[in-house]
């Protein structure tokens, strides 16, 4: 068997990816564009189906994409067995929180069993989900081992983690990878094989290290996020307009980078990663001030988003109870139609808690998914005018604003969009 630098390096390899989401599914074409082959795991027969048939449910992936991919011999199926053919094998599910925000490695877990069951000489295991450092090492090692397997003989154990944003135009073959084997040998094997799929590859010491980093980008977003929100709420107090001062802070060429105040944080990355962070830290008996406060912060912005719109309806002498409000945006991220773990709608939900009848407006999203919330779905089409009150809680390009602002008597807008875009109404509040 040519040694596996080599043939990482050199020859025509396959890829196997467990998991076919947001970041399975472009890992997946962005190693067919570069010639490799690839075998797609996923344990929903109805994605696999859909995928065969050349339709994509992931955004950033366009159906003429996953066509190219399968005229190229792409294979995606719903049977493990198929991945005893991968000569690398990459693990990219979901790892949320559980209902007491502690880790759920339920799917990480899962998968290692799928690995355990193919798993065979020569193959590379490379870890993608956001995780805790360590669980690298305690669940995807033992699992190739409990195959009989040797590690730096037989397999080679990595974590490499995902860095994907939905909706942003820039391709996961274009942003560079972090890699650390949980040895020196599996990381430089591991290395070898991302440079065939991503022009610039970082490796890193280990696969702690690698499973931190990612862990630290995304606290250090949630931390200047949670307070970002906070300098928002003492500029409201104190009768500033924080969007201004954001603007004007941001004119300094060194020494600050600006984030933006919002309903809340949602998504698959910000409001889940640093609490991995914190329960891992937790278990060493370490504090995490920071993490916690910027926390305590981003979770209660909902809630005092609704209070700012009780506030805003009281001067004009309406109630919350009974009153008819807009939510404009129920995605967690603009122009993307992903409402996972959403601060909008946190924000709808303590709203109706209040006895406010609220309907959603949210092009991206489309009116099906909105009445599965059980939300009335509107459309730019309908009379918006027997809305008192509507709330830009999600900010897609979609949405005429200015044309919300003629229909609507007042408009609550918590994104700054209608500072970004230059549009000037007197009846527009900021947050």
């Amino acid at each position: 068997m040519t040694p596996p630098i080599e043939r990482f390096a050199d020859e025509r390899w396959t890829a196997g990816i467990i998991g076919l989401g947001y970041v399975g599914l472009p890992l997946a074409m962005t190693a067919s564009a570069r010639g490799l082959g690839v075998i797609g795991f996923d344990v929903s027969s109805e994605r696999i189906a859909a995928l065969m048939a050349g339709q994509s449910h992931v955004g950033d992936v366009s159906d003429e994409e996953l066509k190219e991919a399968l005229a190229a011999g792409a294979v995606f199926t719903d049977d493990p067995d198929a991945l005893r053919e991968a000569d690398a094998i990459f693990i990219c599910v979901p790892s949320p929180l559980g209902r007491n925000r502690q880790p759920d490695l339920s799917y990480i877990e899962a998968a290692a069993r799928t690995v355990s069951s193919i798993a065979r000489p020569g193959q590379l295991v490379s870890l993608e989900s956001t995780t805790y450092p360590g669980t690298t090492e305690d669940i995807i090692v033992p699992a190739v081992q409990s195959a009989g397997l040797k590690l730096d003989e037989d397999v080679f154990v990595a974590f490499s983690p995902e860095r994907v944003s939905p909706g942003d135009p820039m391709k996961t073959a274009e942003i560079p990878k972090v890699v650390g084997g949980v040895t020196e040998m599996s990381g430089l094997v591991a290395e070898v094989a991302y440079r065939r799929l991503v022009p610039s590859v970082y490796r890193v010491s280990s696969a702690r290290a690698a499973e931190m980093a990612k862990l630290l980008e995304n606290t250090y977003r949630a931390v200047n996020i949670g307070l970002v929100n906070e300098m928002a709420q003492l500029a409201h107090e104190l009768d500033i307009d924080i969007w201004e001062v954001i603007d004007a802070a941001s004119t300094k060429p060194f020494g600050f980078q600006a984030f933006y105040p919002g309903p809340g944080v949602g998504g698959h990355c910000i409001p889940l990663d640093p609490q991995y962070l914190a329960w891992r830290a937790r278990e060493a008996n370490f504090a995490t001030r920071f993490i916690d406060t910027a926390e305590q912060v981003n979770i209660r912005m909902p809630v005092y988003t609704a209070d700012r719109i009780g506030a805003i309806l009281n001067r004009r002498g309406l109630p919350v109870f009974g009153t008819r409000i807009l939510a404009v945006g129920i995605s967690y991220k603009a122009d993307v139609a992903d409402d996972r773990e959403s601060a909008s709608l946190q924000v709808i939900r303590e709203l109706v808690s209040r006895g406010a009848q609220v309907s959603v407006l949210d092009p991206v999203i489309g009116e099906e998914r909105i009445r599965q919330h059980g939300y009335e779905p509107v459309t730019a089409d309908d009379d918006l005018s027997v809305f008192p009150l509507a709330v830009v809680l999600t900010d897609h390009k979609s949405i005429d604003y200015r044309a919300l602002a003629e229909r609507v008597e007042q408009v609550f807008d918590t994104r700054g969009v209608y500072r970004r875009l230059g549009i000037a109404a007197d009846n527009v509040i900021p947050l």
